[in-house]
C-alpha cells in the first residue's frame, strides 16, 4: 500500500464525515443487496468489469502478437522496388533531415541504401504487396487491415515497447490488456481475463530482454495484471499442489487464509486484500481449468495441419497461437503473445526466413480457425513490433545480406477481425520508407481505435490515480481512425 492510501485509511473523524454520503450509501446498498453486489469476492460467472461500455462493442476478445525487436517493414510489407537503383548510394540528407540515430549507427561514416533482397508479390483482391517469406499470409490479406504509416517517438526497445503496450515510455503503467480486463471484466470465472505467453523463436541469434513490467496492471488493482503462461513445465508456476497436499487440504488452507484476510480487511479497508482473496480463489479453480485448456490431445489432426507441424511443439509461436484460440473460445478477454529475435541489426538474410516461418502458417491458421468457429467477428488480432527498420544498412552491406537499425518514423502493423475492415491498406511512406507522406497513425490513435472496437471512448475509460483521471491514451491528442473500422 502506498503512503497516500495508508493516510486515507487511518481515518480521522473529519475525513469520515466529509465522505459520509458515500459511506452511508454504500452501507445501505450492502445491506439490501449483499456483499457480492458491491464488489465482494463471490462474483458470479462472467462478472462485469468496472466500466460499462460507452457504446456497443464490435469485439469481445483481443489476441495481440508482438514481434519483439521491430520487424523490417521494408522486407515484409512496404515494397520499395525503386530502391534497387539506389543500392549502396548514401541516404540523402534531405530524407534523413537530421533524424536522431541510435548509438549503433550514429558513428557510421556513411548510410548506404540496402534494398530488400526478397521478392514481393501482390496478394488478394486488395492487392497488398507481401514478401515471398509469407506465402500463407498472402492467402488471408483480404481479412487483414494494414497500416503502413504507424509512427512513434521512441527509438530504443524498452521505452518503445512500453509506449506501444502502455501508452507511455516510462514503465509501470497499465497495459492495453489490463485496461480491457478492467473495463470489460471476465467471461469465465475459472480462467484469467488477461493471459500473456512468450513464444520461443526458432532462431535465437539476438533475443531482446522483456520483463513482466510490460503486462503489469500498473496503478490499476492487481487483479487486472496478466497471468503468465510458461512454455515448458507447469503452464503456471505452482499451479499443482505439492506432494502430499490433497485438494481437500488445499481448500481448507484457502478457507483459513480467507478468514484471516477478511479480518485484515475489516481492520484496514484495503481493497487489495479482496484482490488477494479473489486471486487465491481463481488459482484454486485454475488447478482444474488450466490443464484442460493446455491439453491439445482433444484437437483433431486437421487443426495441427492448419497451424503447421510446429503447433504440436510447446512454446513455439504456432503452439501459442493455437492456445490463444482455445483461450478465446473459453472466454479469455486478452491474450498477449511475444515473439522475439526481430531486431535485425545484422544478418537479415539469415534470420528473417526463420522468423517468418515461425509466423506465417500459424497466422493463416489462426485467422482461418477463428472464422470456422464463428469467433473472428468478435476477436481482434493485432500484429506488429515497437518500431520499424531503416532503409540504410547497419554494418556491412552486400546484395545478399545487410542489417537495419531502429526506425521510429514509420512502420507497418496489421489488424484483423473485430470490426476492422478487411482488405484495407492505409497510409503511405516515401520512396525510402523513411518518412510518412499520407495518413500518419500515432500509437495513441491506434490505442483509441482498438478501445473503440471494444466499446470504449478512450477519453472516458479512466481510473483515478494521484488525483488525476488516468487513461491509456494520456493527455495528448488521439483520434479513432474511422477508415480502418466498420
Amino acid at each position: 500500500m502506498n503512503l497516500f492510501e495508508e493516510l486515507k485509511q487511518n481515518m480521522t473523524r473529519r475525513y469520515f464525515f466529509s465522505q459520509g454520503s458515500n459511506v452511508m450509501g454504500t452501507a445501505a446498498l450492502a445491506s439490501l443487496l449483499g456483499q457480492s453486489a458491491i464488489g465482494g469476492v463471490d462474483a458470479p460467472k462472467g462478472h462485469a468489469g468496472a466500466m460499462p461500455t460507452h457504446f456497443p462493442a464490435k469485439a469481445k476478445h483481443i489476441i495481440y502478437l508482438h514481434m519483439v525487436g521491430g520487424p523490417s517493414q521494408l522486407d515484409l510489407y512496404d515494397h520499395k522496388p525503386q530502391m534497387d537503383a539506389w543500392y549502396d548510394k548514401d541516404l540523402p540528407e534531405s530524407v534523413r533531415n537530421g533524424q536522431r540515430l541510435t548509438t549503433m549507427t550514429s558513428g557510421q561514416a556513411r548510410f548506404p541504401i540496402a534494398p530488400s533482397k526478397f521478392k514481393f508479390e501482390q496478394a488478394g483482391q486488395c492487392g497488398m504487396w507481401v514478401t515471398e517469406l509469407l506465402p500463407w499470409t498472402k492467402k488471408v490479406v483480404d481479412d487483414m487491415t494494414f497500416v503502413r504509416s504507424m509512427y512513434t517517438e521512441a527509438i530504443n526497445h524498452e521505452p518503445a515497447v512500453s509506449l506501444l503496450q502502455t501508452g507511455n515510455q516510462v514503465t509501470g503503467r497499465p497495459c492495453l490488456g489490463s485496461w480491457m480486463s478492467y473495463g470489460l471484466g471476465s467471461l469465465n470465472e475459472n480462467l484469467p481475463a488477461f493471459v500473456v505467453m512468450v513464444a520461443r523463436p526458432t532462431n535465437t541469434e539476438q533475443v531482446q530482454a522483456i520483463s513482466a513490467r510490460l503486462w503489469s496492471s500498473g496503478y490499476l488493482p492487481g487483479e487486472y495484471a496478466a497471468t503468465s503462461f510458461r512454455s515448458a513445465g507447469d503452464p503456471i508456476l505452482f499451479i499443482n499442489n505439492p506432494n502430499g497436499v490433497t485438494p481437500d487440504v488445499r481448500r481448507t488452507t484457502l478457507d483459513g487464509m480467507r478468514r484471516l484476510n477478511e479480518l485484515s480487511y475489516q481492520q484496514l479497508g484495503d481493497p487489495e486484500i479482496h484482490t488477494r482473496i479473489q486471486q487465491y480463489e481463481l488459482a484454486f479453480r485454475m488447478q482444474s481449468s488450466v490443464p484442460e485448456l493446455t491439453d491439445l490431445a482433444s484437437e483433431p489432426e486437421s487443426t495441427f495441419e492448419l497451424y503447421g507441424e510446429a503447433s504440436k511443439k510447446g512454446g513455439t509461436l504456432a503452439n501459442t497461437m493455437l492456445l490463444a484460440r482455445r483461450m478465446v473460445e473459453r472466454g479469455v478477454r486478452f491474450v498477449q503473445i511475444y515473439h522475439n529475435n526481430w531486431d535485425t541489426h545484422a544478418n537479415a538474410a539469415g534470420r528473417l526466413p526463420d522468423q517468418c516461418r515461425d509466423l506465417d502458417q500459424a497466422t493463416y491458421g489462426l485467422i482461418t480457425d477463428l472464422k470456422q468457429r464463428g469467433l473472428f467477428d468478435d476477436t481482434i488480432i493485432i500484429w506488429g513490433g515497437e518500431f520499424g527498420r531503416t532503409i540504410y544498412s547497419q554494418g556491412g552491406l552486400s546484395r545478399e545480406n545487410y542489417g537495419r537499425d531502429h526506425h521510429p518514423r514509420c512502420f507497418t502493423m496489421w489488424m484483423a477481425g473485430g470490426g476492422f475492415k478487411g482488405g484495407t491498406i492505409y497510409g503511405e511512406t516515401d520512396d525510402f520508407s523513411y518518412n510518412i507522406v499520407r495518413d500518419p497513425v500515432h500509437i495513441r490513435d491506434f490505442h483509441a481505435t482498438v478501445l473503440n472496437q471494444i466499446g470504449y471512448d478512450h477519453q472516458r475509460l479512466t481510473f483515478k490515480y494521484q488525483g488525476l483521471d488516468q487513461r491509456l491514451t494520456g493527455v495528448l491528442p488521439a483520434k479513432v481512425i474511422q477508415e480502418l473500422i466498420t
